[in-house]
């Protein structure tokens, strides 16, 4: 799947097996995100972090969803897409009663961790 346009990322690969999500991800260095964060400098956005476990997500589940509650945002280590052009993402989720998507997710290069997240999602 190459990258499109403009998007930040694509997804290599993405398994799915009892509410766990592993995917493989490229990062587009050349993103029109990094010419303002940071010009010769770039890193991945936290919000963008955020926003590539919400898409991972519904990609994985086959529906749109929005952001619920955000419990535990870590911003451990920068991803620089120059030096690390690939990371993976664990999702482990659980479906409440009452429809909420809870999820525990990180974004890891290697043994880096470099994001971490606990939240909820809903369908819309």
């Amino acid at each position: 799947m190459p990258v499109e346009n403009d998007a930040l990322f694509k997804i290599n690969t993405l398994e799915h097996n009892d509410n766990i999500i592993t995917a493989a991800l490229n990062i587009n260095k050349d993103c029109d995100i990094f010419k303002g964060h940071f010009p010769g400098h770039p890193i991945v956005p936290g919000a963008c972090m955020l926003q590539i476990v919400k898409e991972v997500l519904e990609v994985a589940l086959d529906a749109s969803l929005r952001l619920k509650k955000a419990e535990h945002l870590k911003f451990i280590n920068m991803i620089d897409p120059g030096n690390m052009p690939s990371v993976d993402l664990d999702i482990a989720y659980k479906i409440a009663e009452d429809g909420d998507i809870n999820i525990t997710a990180k974004l890891t290069n290697g043994e880096t961790v470099n994001f971490k997240f606990q939240g909820a999602f809903i369908k819309v």
